[in-house]
């Protein structure tokens, strides 16, 4: 009688990573440990990554704030500051697409911040 090897569930193991790796390039693509190893590594990268987006996104932001606020006469702090003063509660990523799309609402805003900041 023939021995059995666990060969359904062996093939399928390595058919899913070999299709994880898909777009690799060379050996990474194509022989089952190469891609096993790219494969780890790959979602270990995805996972850092994931998180390191949420910081290079709010970085972004507060860099064009700082540019449009420096445009109007004021420091990114000190306008930050004044919206807080003045009680107005809106986020960098909204702060970000009014500096760039609507700069008279967002002078507006400056005004606002300035007279919190001056009481």
């Amino acid at each position: 009688m023939p021995r059995a090897v666990d060969g359904t569930k062996r093939h399928a193991r390595r058919k899913k990573i070999l299709k994880q790796a898909k777009g690799y390039r060379g050996a990474r693509s194509k022989l089952f440990k190469s891609a096993k190893e790219a494969v780890a590594k790959g979602l270990v990268y995805a996972y850092r990554d994931r998180k390191a987006k949420k910081r290079n996104f709010r970085r972004l932001w507060i860099i064009r704030i700082s540019a449009a606020c420096r445009e109007n006469g004021i420091t990114y702090s000190r306008f930050i500051n004044g919206l807080l003063k003045a009680n107005i509660k809106i986020n960098r990523k909204a702060l970000s697409n009014m500096a760039i799309e609507d700069p008279a609402a967002f002078k507006e805003l400056i005004k606002k911040a300035q007279e919190a900041l001056a009481q």
